[in-house]
């Protein structure tokens, strides 16, 4: 190559490079953007999809519409993950096709080729997703959403839809739709969860392609304000014995208004799912937490994730180049009280790779109002704040700005619950139900209360007791929040203290 032309050349891309650097700079600095949370960096989002971890990298697809930041006709977006704290977004997935959208599902890695889809000794990576008919909905049809399939065989790079799509037809069901696969070992089969309008159904399979009905769960059991959506069944370790979960997302009829996921502990055979309890149980208790469900393929970790949204108000919050982002991904585990078996959820440990040297205070005394910034310096968000009291007693985190602005984090003992209150939290006129307080039931008995606040520039969650209680909150303040201070009117030591400035992920 000739030297100028080459010099041009090298010039001209670093150039480019440079520029989409600056542009990506500036895109993640926009008001209100989550800075430890993955958001697409333009236009709508909604329905984590298709996360499937493989050959070191973890994959997130998601609905996506990229033609507007309202709802549209879906895609899965795609991004990619080293570390499941920091993300690169990728070229969409699937784009929709005669068949119709392409709405919530799953991935798997076919490691024995069941399908018959992989190729030279190359397990392929197949999606199973639900196709959505808009024209066959328009016209009043029942069956206008049916299960299909894609494959990849680079490692989830590019994907190729099945020719003998849709592999499972819609018996004359309104709502049939995002399936969750899974393999199970004991009966070599796929076990698809699927949510069918006011229950779920479980299918079987050899081979991703040919589906039987095995059984159905959940009409007279669970929350039923509203359609059963995403799905997710899989088993957890108790002491070394497996106990199964079933997530079961619900829309509206969730504990603080809106969208919620609810759960299920109990036993499955390979045909049908057995509960323990018929109480009905919140995954998350705050309005900002949807459509969760966990990677595949990830061995004894269970790594959930959600839409940090709610149906409400998620078309109308003052976005303006994107709306809506995930949460962070937690952590599953089971924990007993009493003799009941509860889900308890962390952030995963990877999120510590953000955390600058905390700041550590032991036996802090609070009478009426303690400013966090005063020990720690300036208060810059995201962050993170650990708390434990001993014994358990009223509580309130405030964060708050200049303007007057503020979301209160709290408990109150006396009703044994904790709360988000968003009420002056700023931005509340886009829609009628954002502003308010939110509460959560305490779970545990123990007479210490420990919480962690996992706090972004515009949403906070509080994992609480363990993460036996978990609360996702969205806030939108004209002005970032900068202060943090622990209120008690009636006093309070706090045993321990933790304060942890995070670095922004992008």
């Amino acid at each position: 190559m000739n030297k100028k032309i080459w010099l041009f050349t090298t010039a001209t891309f670093i150039s480019a490079l440079l520029v989409r650097s600056s542009y990506a700079q500036q895109l993640y600095k926009e008001m209100y953007r989550p800075q430890i949370h993955f958001s697409p960096k333009e236009k709508w989002t909604n329905d984590p999809n298709g996360m499937v971890y493989y050959n070191g990298t973890w994959h997130l697809f998601f609905q996506y519409y990229p033609d507007s930041t309202v709802w549209g006709p879906m895609h899965w977006g795609h991004a990619t993950s080293k570390d499941l704290v920091h993300w690169q977004q990728q070229p969409i997935a699937l784009y929709p096709d005669s068949l119709g959208y392409i709405f919530s599902g799953s991935a798997v890695v076919d490691k024995n080729n069941t399908s018959g889809l992989g190729k030279n000794g190359q397990a392929p990576l197949v999606a199973i997703f639900t196709h959505h008919d808009p024209h066959g909905e328009k016209e009043g049809r029942n069956n206008f959403q049916n299960q299909s399939i894609a494959y990849s065989l680079d490692n989830g790079k590019t994907w190729k839809k099945y020719a003998g799509n849709p592999v499972l037809k819609n018996p004359g069901i309104t709502d049939f739709r995002d399936p969750k696969v899974m393999w199970y070992e004991q009966q070599h089969k796929w076990i698809m969860t699927l949510a069918t309008k006011d229950r779920i159904t479980f299918y079987s399979s050899p081979d991703l392609k040919n589906w039987t009905k095995e059984s159905e769960f959940g009409s007279d059991v669970g929350a039923h304000g509203g359609v059963w959506e995403c799905p997710d069944l899989f088993a957890l370790d108790d002491n070394g014995k497996k106990i199964w979960v079933l997530i079961v997302n619900v829309n509206p009829g969730g504990p603080n208004g809106g969208s919620a996921t609810q759960y299920f502990i109990g036993d499955f055979d390979g045909n049908k799912f057995t509960p323990l309890y018929r109480d009905t149980r919140w995954l998350d208790y705050g309005p900002d937490e949807y459509a969760g469900i966990t990677w595949s393929n990830t061995g004894n970790r269970k790594i959930f994730l959600g839409w940090m949204s709610n149906w409400l108000y998620a078309n109308v919050v003052p976005t303006k180049t994107w709306r809506n982002a995930m949460t962070i991904p937690r952590e599953l585990k089971l924990k007993h009280v009493g003799k009941e078996i509860f889900i308890t959820q962390q952030p995963v440990a990877e999120l510590n790779t953000l955390q600058s040297k905390p700041v550590v205070l032991q036996n802090v005394k609070v009478k009426n109002s303690f400013d966090v910034g005063a020990s720690t310096g300036k208060i810059a968000l995201p962050v993170r704040l650990d708390l434990s009291l001993v014994p358990s007693k009223d509580l309130s985190v405030i964060l708050s700005n200049n303007a007057g602005e503020q979301v209160v984090i709290g408990y109150d003992n006396q009703k044994k619950e904790y709360f988000i209150d968003r009420t002056k939290s700023g931005n509340i006129s886009f829609q009628k139900d954002f502003a308010g307080r939110h509460v959560a039931p305490r779970i545990s008995r123990a007479s210490d209360l420990n919480c962690s606040l996992i706090i972004d520039v515009s949403s906070v969650e509080l994992f609480a007791d363990g993460g036996l209680t978990g609360m996702t909150e969205t806030f939108f303040p004209t002005s970032p929040f900068n202060n943090i201070r622990i209120g008690s009117a009636e006093g309070i030591v706090i045993k321990k203290l933790s304060y942890s400035p995070l670095r922004s992920i992008w």
